[in-house]
């Protein structure tokens, strides 16, 4: 699998997302086994936040990884309302209680909220300092919230990326790629289904052998900076989305992406879901 450096460390390109995990209990073993099964195929980066099933994602997580904790890029997230000085801290230590380990590799602010950047940031920084995290990033930030942030510790921001929401191609993208920082993209595949069963996506998946969430994910996966991580339960799915770092999409079919879904031009506001 194709990888990355994201904060010093080699990453795979394509992760696990962990978005709606542990809402049901009934399907708990099944998305335990799924994150494990991803692990075998080499999707190592586990994506999870304290917000997702209220922390119930970061439970499945946990159980997931509990003997396998040293394969893991292990990604997780904290509310704006916690990110206070004091309430990062209290917050950080439920999620690795959670999670069932000492130390998250990478930790995000969720989104902007009402706490000055430079508290939660300085919070952030005492974290590292005492081990409980390796580096930290953002998620859902655009160009001005990056440049306010003004931290080249900073590792990653997390945005919604695909061929639906590809807004940030305008100024974001291209802000992170000459700060060498690299994108995380949430829902890579789309949310509700409709990308996947768009007419031109499944023609470049019939020319290429693939799948429409291969080729959303392959084209996500042709800018050098970005990372996807979709999320999938189904043992099937998971295997498309390991593979999907192999399909090569030429300018025909990116011609074709650009004509169903045109890239921006004009700035626009930052999509998140």
């Amino acid at each position: 699998m194709q990888t990355i450096e994201l904060g010093g460390d080699s990453v795979p390109r394509i992760g696990q997302g962990t978005w709606h995990m542990g809402e049901d209990a009934g399907q708990r073993q099944a998305e335990v086994r799924a994150l494990r099964e991803g692990l075998d195929l080499g999707m190592t980066l586990i994506d999870t936040a304290e917000m997702y099933a209220e922390g119930g994602s970061e439970e499945v997580v946990g159980q997931a990884i509990r003997d396998r904790r040293e394969e893991v890029y292990l990604v997780s997230k904290v509310y704006p309302h916690n990110a206070s000085s004091k309430g990062v801290q209290a917050a950080c230590e439920r999620s690795l209680r959670r999670l069932g380990t000492d130390t998250i590799d990478l930790y995000l602010l969720h989104w902007r909220g009402q706490y000055p950047l430079s508290e939660t940031v300085e919070a952030f920084e005492r974290l590292r300092e005492q081990g409980k995290i390796l580096r930290w990033g953002v998620s859902n930030f655009d160009v001005d919230d990056l440049a306010e942030l003004d931290a080249p510790a900073c590792a990653t921001n997390q945005v919604l990326y695909n061929p639906e929401a590809s807004g940030i191609e305008y100024d974001l993208l291209p802000w992170q790629t000459q700060q060498s920082m690299p994108l995380m993209a949430y829902c890579p595949i789309g949310q509700g289904g409709a990308l996947l069963h768009d007419a031109a996506l499944q023609r470049i998946a019939d020319k290429h052998s693939a799948t429409t969430a291969q080729v959303a994910l392959a084209w996500a996966l042709r800018h050098p900076g970005v990372i996807a991580i979709p999320k999938a339960v189904n043992l099937d799915h998971l295997k498309k989305n390991a593979e999907a770092d192999k399909v090569r999409l030429d300018e025909e079919d990116l011609a074709q992406i650009d004509a169903a879904y045109p890239p921006p031009t004009r700035k626009h506001s930052l999509q998140m879901v």
